[in-house]
């Protein structure tokens, strides 16, 4: 009896999810609670599990398919693929059994003699064996565009490394040999270059990006006002106690700690910061659940480190390098993604000396950090000194947040990262 593999439940507010990878091919075997395939959401990708041991039946959701919630992804059949080789074996041995031998009579060794007899045939006569085709050639016939070129450049399709679906040969693979391949590039082709373009199908993932960074620009009134901060009391206090903190905690001392825990003081004295609207309605939380923006390779995530103000210095600091680490590794789950009072992100790590985030909706505020650069400061007695200074950007809603109120913010902030002292006694 076979089992169904389906779509589970994917989370609050989503139906649907992309099959982005199988792990198994049909007839391959399979282990109770073993990935079978990978989903991708528009917030994180999931793998599904076997529920039962078995062997893959049938793949009835291909890759790229569209799937909603509770639909029928394949089939886990009972048995093992391995079973399912061994019944084949007996086939084998009859086809490969060899003819039962008879007695050999007189006209049978005058005909062996005659044919021994017989001149050994021409060398030229002598037909050479075929090579063997690829399974590319004989399985999948070849795409019009790619056969145009392998016709017009005089390619053999079965030398050329095939990277399609099921491994068949696409155009850009043909393009790619003839780059690099040997000596089979024409003059009218550019030795180091590929293909002039290429495209490729948005993950559900960055459309979902695409859809409320674009849906944050039309639906908020948004504005970012600009500060810059002296991080030289934050980077002071790092070079002194970060061996003696890491050795206790286990964790690095990062800045992303500092500014998440400045950030709650802000939040504390401007609560509509920390508000959103909902059917008509303003509602101020109470909590300070901070987003932290991950840059990974299939897009822009934001998980949350939840209760920030009651959290630790070293709690925050090992929530976000677990968060980071898990957001690299396309390993978060829905509860690491869902909800969030206000976000941080820290465009500093690529670079950025300046720019204005996009609300991460329905928050009414965003921190932007950027890298820190040595720059010279007038002091209150007029002296010039270099200082280790960064740029500070708060992007919010005006529907929420008046202008006064997003200034008060970040000056807040430059007041506890230039003086830390004031986050342990909350002044």
């Amino acid at each position: 009896m076979s089992t169904e593999i389906k779509v589970p439940t994917l989370g609050e507010s989503v139906t649907e999810a992309t099959v982005a990878k199988w792990f198994k091919k049909v007839g391959d075997d399979v282990a109770q609670d073993e990935p079978v395939v990978e989903l991708e959401t528009d917030k994180v990708t999931v793998e599904v599990r076997a529920e039962n041991a078995g062997t893959l039946g049938e793949i009835i959701a291909e890759e790229g398919a569209e799937v909603e919630v509770g639909a029928v992804l394949g089939t886990i059949g009972a048995g093992s693929g391995k079973e399912s080789e061994k019944k084949k074996e007996p086939e084998k041995k009859a086809d490969s059994k060899p003819p039962e031998k008879k007695e050999e009579t007189k006209e049978d060794k005058k005909e062996a003699k005659k044919e021994d007899e017989k001149p050994a045939p021409k060398k030229a006569d002598e037909k050479k064996p075929e090579p063997a085709k690829s399974s590319i050639a004989s399985d999948y016939p070849l795409a019009p565009s790619v056969r145009h070129l392998v016709d017009e450049h005089g390619l053999d399709p079965n030398a050329i490394p095939a990277t399609g679906k099921n491994g068949r040969l696409v155009k850009a693979d043909v393009l790619a040999y003839m780059a690099t391949g040997p000596d089979r590039a024409t003059k009218a082709q550019v030795p180091d270059r590929g293909p002039a373009e290429e495209r490729v199908k948005m993950t559900r993932l960055r459309k979902r990006i695409a859809e409320r960074l674009k849906e944050a620009q039309n639906t908020a009134a948004m504005l970012t006002t600009f500060n810059e901060v002296d991080m030289s009391a934050v980077m002071s206090m790092r070079s002194t106690y970060k061996a003696a903190f890491e050795k206790k905690h286990g964790v690095k001392m990062g800045f992303m700690s500092f500014f998440a825990k400045a950030c709650v003081a802000a939040l504390k004295d401007l609560p509509a910061v920390n508000a959103e609207i909902q059917d008509g309605e303003l509602v101020y939380k109470n909590y300070y659940d901070i987003g932290v923006a991950v840059g990974t390779p299939q897009g822009l995530v934001v998980p949350v480190v939840r209760d920030c103000d009651a959290k630790s210095f070293a709690e925050i600091e090992a929530e976000i390098s677990g968060l980071g680490r898990r957001a690299r590794d396309g390993k978060l789950t829905m509860e690491d993604m869902t909800g969030g009072t206000f976000t941080i992100t820290n465009g500093g790590i690529y670079g950025s000396m300046l720019s204005t985030p996009i609300l991460n909706a329905p928050q009414s505020g965003i921190l932007g950090m950027h890298n820190i650069k040595q720059r010279a400061v007038v002091l209150e007695d007029g002296s010039i000194v270099a200082k280790p200074m960064m740029y500070l950007a708060l992007s919010y809603d005006h529907r929420i947040v008046d202008g006064r109120e997003a200034v008060t913010f970040l000056v807040r902030v430059k007041e506890c990262i230039e003086d830390p002292g004031r986050l342990l006694i909350e002044t």
